[in-house]
């Protein structure tokens, strides 16, 4: 049996103008829907993910664990890449009985960090969003398009975001984010 990697193996982190594209490596994720405001629900949350149920169109994290606001019903939460599949069951087993749905998708997606002081300046680029500390403070979650791919991306900082894809579709986005933050590509908005 191959040992499990991220698609983005090869790719090294890549020093743009002024950003630093990484990616986040092999990262446990599971998709959770239900009833968000079950308290069953929260308790799984909380006993797996070490944070409350985020309000809706936040993030929140503690260390590398954490739970990110993908809809009305679903939660994307994050663990440790071998801790996935059984923390899916047992969260499974706590709610049994409540309408639900706990599916490990660690290797379906890959998560791309982006931080430095282009960082904000580069997500405005690919995502049409207002990004502005205002609009787009941290802790702040979205859906979107990006790149032309559906991603889902928050701000862990005041430099610092993630954005989480379809694995199929890493490489592409990896490779916009450099491109498009290479030399004389600043727009100096922000």
């Amino acid at each position: 049996m191959s040992e499990p990697q991220t698609v983005l193996a090869g790719a090294s982190a890549s020093e743009g103008l002024s950003v630093t594209i990484e990616d986040r490596g092999l990262t446990g994720m599971i998709t959770l829907r239900g009833d968000l405001a079950s308290p069953a629900l929260a308790a799984a949350v909380k006993d797996h993910s070490g944070v409350v149920v985020p309000a809706p169109l936040t993030a929140a994290f503690n260390g590398d664990l954490g739970a990110v606001w993908m809809s009305t019903d679903e939660l994307l939460l994050f663990c440790a890449y071998a801790d996935a599949p059984a923390k899916a069951a047992a969260i499974s087993d706590a709610l049994a009985g409540e309408h639900h749905m706990a599916v490990t998708v660690s290797d379906t997606r890959a998560v791309i960090q982006v931080t430095g002081p282009g960082a904000r300046e580069l997500m405005a680029k690919g995502a049409p969003l207002d990004v502005s500390d205002a609009a787009f403070p941290i802790g702040t979650a979205r859906r979107t398009h990006f790149a032309e791919i559906a991603v889902g991306m928050w701000r862990t900082g005041e430099d610092a975001w993630e954005i989480v894809c379809f694995q199929s579709y890493a490489q592409h986005l990896y490779d916009w984010l450099v491109a498009s933050s290479g030399e004389g590509s600043r727009v100096e908005f922000f």
